[in-house]
Formats: C-alpha cells, sequence, structure tokens
C-alpha cells in the first residue's frame, strides 16, 4: 500500500526530518484524538492514508504501525469542498498523526472566535475543484519552502533569499500583491522579529 500523497504537496526530504520530543501521547492515544477531533468537524466523509495496510477500520493507523514512509495525510469532504492535510516533517509516524491532529484542531477552534476573516478557517487546506478553475490554493508553502531556504538557515541567509525572492514577486516587477505578501510574511516569521 503506497501513501496517498496529494498532488502538489511537497515532501519533506529524510535527511530533514526532524524528531518531535514534545508529544508525549502513544500512536494509539493520537489516532483516538483525531477520530474524536474529525467527529467534532462533522466532515461529510474523511479518509486518512499512510504507507502500509496497519490501519483500523477507519483507516487510522494501528497502534504498531511502522511503516518505511512515516508520512501521514488526512482528506476529509464537507459541504462539497475537499480538503487535506499531509504532515512528512519527522522520523516518526505518531509525530506527523499528532501534528496534522493539531492543525486540524488549531484551525477549527478558531471557528468559534468572534472574529471576521478574509476566508474560510480551513482554505488553507482546501484542495483544488475539478473545474480546473485554478483559483484555490491547495495548501501554503513553508516559510522555508517560500524563501527557498533551508528549514536551520542562517538570519543572513534568510535576508539575502528575502531580497532575490522580492526582486520576483513584488508587483512592480512583475509579481503579485498575495506573492509579495507570501514572502513577507514568510521572512518576518522566520526572523521572528518583522526585519
Amino acid at each position: 500500500m503506497s501513501l496517498d500523497w496529494p498532488a502538489g504537496f511537497g515532501r519533506t526530504p529524510s535527511a530533514e526530518r526532524e524528531r518531535n520530543t514534545s508529544f508525549r501521547a502513544s500512536l494509539r492515544q493520537t489516532t483516538g484524538d483525531l477520530a474524536t477531533e474529525m467527529d467534532r468537524l462533522d466532515p461529510d466523509e474523511w479518509r486518512p492514508s499512510i504507507a502500509n495496510q496497519h490501519t483500523k477500520s477507519n483507516g487510522l493507523p494501528l497502534h504498531n504501525a511502522n511503516p518505511d514512509d512515516p508520512g501521514f495525510v488526512l482528506r476529509w469532504t464537507k459541504d462539497g469542498e475537499q480538503f487535506a492535510v499531509a504532515c512528512d516533517a519527522s522520523p516518526r509516524l505518531r509525530d506527523n498523526v499528532r501534528t496534522v491532529l493539531l492543525w486540524v484542531r488549531e484551525t477549527r477552534k478558531r471557528g468559534d472566535r468572534p472574529v471576521e476573516t478574509g476566508a474560510a478557517n480551513f482554505a488553507a487546506a482546501q484542495l483544488p475543484s475539478g473545474d480546473g478553475g485554478g483559483d484555490v490554493v491547495a495548501a501554503a508553502a513553508a516559510d522555508h519552502e517560500v524563501l527557498g531556504v533551508s528549514r536551520d538557515a542562517s538570519d543572513d541567509e534568510i535576508r539575502a533569499a528575502f531580497r532575490d525572492r522580492v526582486k520576483e514577486a513584488h508587483p512592480d516587477h512583475g509579481g503579485t500583491t498575495e506573492e509579495y505578501g507570501r514572502v513577507k510574511k514568510a521572512r518576518d516569521r522566520l526572523l521572528g522579529d518583522g526585519s
């Protein structure tokens, strides 16, 4: 069985995967939490994917699943819209499942806040429609990918990459306001101080 990785989603090279030592829950606890979270989200349907057949009847990994590819994908449909969230940043399946769980939980909870935004809470996970319109972004790229730097790039490397990328992304140089904003936000988040 192969992992049903979404088209257009980048993969983390094996050498760049980092263990997450902050997660204390087991894979069994994590999959139980994810099933509960999906019940709260109340999608029309949902489907997890791992790279082997060690899964429960709902498709979530068994407590002893240990595929060669530790990536995890969660797809769901709600009100006719298709969504996907994928993670392979850790060499451990449990950590990737937990990361997806936390992203879904945090994103769902944002809907409980009395704020207005320009897009639905799960817009970042929305897959493109099949009509070829191409106006839906499948998922936001990681900040280091936006700038084309490694995950452990120094502040100087980040600033240099920003200067290079902004030349292409700025509206005065043929880019768009949206792309320029993504590049600037990626730099700001990576530097952590807005400079």
